[in-house]
């Protein structure tokens, strides 16, 4: 079995974010703006998640002097999913996604860093092989490449970095578990997200919106707890390197979204690039040295 259970976690959690963007959408168009919104899901997610786990976190010891791992956990999570968030609602989804998994390689540089994980020259082949399938699936024959050049083009490209971060001190920090982790999450998001909304000018006017919104609103929370759990769950198990790779499913996942709830339409570039990222998941078990 080995790891299996953990990736195939991951693989889950890359397939619910990949899906994710469109929700935030439907509550942008339903005049809640993105921070807005991301705050009140996050703040929905960390109530089910005290509810649930309220025993078992009155037992815990926070603080043991491994507590500043959870607070950056919190920060670096906290930007990452209010600038994903922002990103893909603002910007173009595969521009902004593209961006956002440029993490691989800052995920390269803190692994060295912070966990001192050594790649193997099989490990630095699986990621070239993920970042040149993006590169296929996401290239613009027209344009090219370019320097972010847009609102949502900077949040996807802060939203990796921050993405990266988090998950290294997450793989980093064996002293917490899974449901402290995914705490500090929930409350990193919600505190950045509603300091960021009091930046607004023009605030909802709650009274205005409709139940269905609300409901909305709650699947979304829901979604939200679930995915934290999945997620701190494969993080906490699977080298911070890999991880990464095997996210990349996400791209895919968004790829045929945006094709069936958009006007985008996947070219045979995009699924040969499709098809190498998903090989690049599929290999990634090898990555790491013993």
């Amino acid at each position: 079995m080995g790891n299996t259970l953990p990736v195939a976690a991951l693989l889950v959690g890359a397939i619910i974010w990949g899906l994710l963007w469109y929700p935030y959408r439907l509550l942008e168009q339903a005049q809640i703006h993105g921070a807005i919104a991301t705050a009140i899901t996050y703040v929905i997610a960390l109530l089910i998640g005290l509810a649930i786990f309220r025993n078992h976190l009155r037992k815990s010891r926070i603080f043991d002097g491994q507590t500043h791992l959870l607070f950056w956990i919190g920060v670096f999570a906290g930007w990452a999913n209010l600038a994903y968030v922002l990103g893909v609602i603002h910007g173009e989804i595969m521009r902004v996604l593209l961006l956002f998994y440029l993490a691989p390689l800052w995920t390269i540089l803190f692994a060295r860093l912070l966990l001192n994980e050594q790649l193997s020259p099989h490990g630095y082949l699986v990621i070239a092989l993920s970042l040149i399938g993006a590169m296929v699936m996401l290239w613009q024959p027209k344009g090219g490449f370019s320097l972010p050049s847009s609102y949502g083009d900077w949040m996807g490209l802060s939203a990796g970095f921050m993405f990266a971060l988090s998950n290294v001190l997450s793989r980093k920090d064996q002293y917490h578990d899974i449901q402290l982790k995914s705490v500090a999450v929930w409350v990193g998001v919600a505190l950045i997200a509603s300091g960021y909304s009091l930046l607004l000018r023009d605030l909802p006017v709650f009274d205005d919106i409709s139940p269905n919104t609300y409901l909305l609103l709650a699947g979304v929370g829901l979604i939200v707890f679930f995915l934290s759990l999945v997620m701190q769950y494969g993080l906490t198990h699977v080298p911070a390197n890999q991880a990464i790779v095997i996210m990349l499913f996400e791209l895919v996942a968004a790829a045929i979204a945006a094709h069936f709830l958009t006007d985008e339409a996947m070219t045979i570039r995009e699924w040969i690039g499709g098809v190498m990222i998903i090989s690049a998941s599929l290999f990634s078990a090898r990555m790491n040295r013993g």
